[in-house]
Parts: C-alpha cells; sequence; structure tokens
C-alpha cells in the first residue's frame, strides 16, 4: 500500500510538471489573437512606436513563449520580441537547420496571401533546443511589412 501511495505520488507529480510545461507554450489560437493585437497597436500608435514596443515591452508583447516580431518585405527586421540585436539585420538568406529559407516563405506568404502558417525548425528560446516551430505571419495593411507570432510544436 506504501509503495502504491508513494507510485501515485510521483504520477501525480509527474502530470502536474507535464501540464505546467503545456501552460508555457503558447497555442496557434494563441498567437494569432497576438498577431491581431498587434496589427491593433500598429494602427493606435503607428509603426514606429508600434515596433519599439514589440521588442522592449515584454509585459505586454511576450505571453508565455509567444513573441511578436515584425519585418518589411526586404527581409530587414523591424521589430523582435526575443532578441533585440537582430533589429535592423536583413535575415532574408535565413534557413532552419534543415536549409528551409523560412524568411523567404514569411515574405511569400505576407505579399501573396496576406496571413498565413509556416512551419519551420527554430531554437527555443528558453531551452535553447531546436524544436518545431510555426508562425502565423500577417500582413500590415498599408505598409511593405508583416508581423509574426510563432508557437512551438
Amino acid at each position: 500500500m506504501k509503495l502504491f501511495r508513494t507510485l501515485m505520488t510521483l504520477l501525480f507529480a509527474g502530470v502536474m510538471s507535464v501540464s505546467a510545461m503545456a501552460q508555457d507554450h503558447g497555442t496557434k489560437d494563441e498567437a494569432k489573437v497576438m498577431a491581431n493585437a498587434a496589427l491593433a497597436h500598429i494602427k493606435k500608435v503607428g509603426n514606429d512606436q508600434a515596433f519599439k514596443d514589440f521588442t522592449s515591452d515584454k509585459a505586454n508583447w511576450t505571453k508565455k513563449d509567444l513573441y511578436v516580431f515584425s519585418m518589411e518585405m526586404k527581409g530587414v527586421v523591424l521589430a523582435h520580441g526575443a532578441n533585440e540585436k537582430l533589429v535592423g539585420k536583413n535575415l532574408i538568406e535565413l534557413k532552419d537547420q534543415n536549409g528551409k529559407a523560412f524568411a523567404r516563405e514569411f515574405i511569400d506568404v505576407g505579399s501573396t496571401k496576406g496571413e498565413g502558417w509556416v512551419d519551420y525548425d527554430w531554437a527555443h528560446p528558453v531551452t535553447k533546443k531546436v524544436e518545431g516551430k510555426t508562425s502565423y505571419v500577417k500582413r500590415i495593411p498599408g505598409f511593405d511589412g508583416f508581423v509574426v507570432v510563432g508557437v512551438y510544436r
């Protein structure tokens, strides 16, 4: 009986830690909501201020492992909620570890469809492990760029 209680306690602790980890990961629905909120923020405060906010205002623009970044159609990063050192860099040639040119795919989705999902592999900002990621790309109306919010799969 004591062994049974010990095993049940360990099982419960394992389930709780997996549940806590799952709560740290954003969902596709949350990514879309954040991207749409980013577009509303751009409309409210203008491009320049919004891009600064997405990069530096972690309280409002980073939730769980979700963050906003933005690029021009030419590949220049305008805002990045996880790595401000990327702002101003042209990432048009960026590929994942499998050789997928996902930055070009972001541009393609933003310029031709206006919005959509792009799958690729990327290092998780917390664990630093390369994981599957899917990012929601949405064009900024009246501007030659787009916002992106990704989720780790």
